[in-house]
């Protein structure tokens, strides 16, 4: 017998709103690792403990929101009981993922024609993520089933992709009145 037999009907998320999300986490963690201009060992380590702090202590203060996910209106919740999951947990999902983005951000200094090997780097988080295309119920990544967590959608944050479209279509009225 499941354990999860089943799960409360949460608001699913789009995949393009997760990846907006992580980037914008993502985006904020490297500029933070990348100032002081360390080897790259400590870098790595100074880019997973920013990781896990906005991923994980931010993630339990904020109701599960870290700032990407509060800008796209979306938080991390127990499958199970539908809560922010414990720091046990928070940890355990956040770690899997700073790995891929480890990964991500040396490929992405890395990249270039004299090394296409950065390319490999990109597979993990690749991997990770393509497991919520292929769930078409849940759209649960691979540390969302480890850990047993979801992504749903909220009311609570700053609705940036509203925001963004509304803008882009004013953009676009306005160049037609013209």
């Amino acid at each position: 017998m499941r354990s999860n037999l089943a799960l409360p009907p949460y608001p699913r998320v789009p995949l393009w709103r997760r990846a907006a999300a992580f980037g914008i986490d993502f985006v904020a963690v490297a500029l933070l690792s990348s100032i002081l201009g360390m080897s790259a060992i400590a870098q790595a380590v100074l880019f997973i403990l920013a990781w896990l702090g906005m991923r994980v202590i931010l993630v339990s203060k904020n109701h599960g929101q870290s700032l990407g996910r509060w800008a796209f209106d979306m938080k991390v919740v127990d499958a199970r009981w539908g809560s922010t999951p414990g720091l046990e947990k928070l940890v355990q999902r956040e770690g899997v993922i700073a790995v891929g983005a480890v990964l991500l951000l040396f490929g992405l200094v890395n990249l270039s024609p004299a090394s296409p090997w950065s390319l490999l780097l990109f597979i993990p988080l690749g991997v990770d993520y393509a497991l919520a295309a292929v769930d078409q119920e849940r759209r649960r990544t691979f540390h969302d089933q480890l850990c047993n967590t979801l992504v749903v959608q909220t009311r609570r944050g700053y609705s940036l992709d509203v925001k963004l479209k509304r803008l882009w279509f004013y953009t676009q009225r306005r160049i037609k009145q013209r």
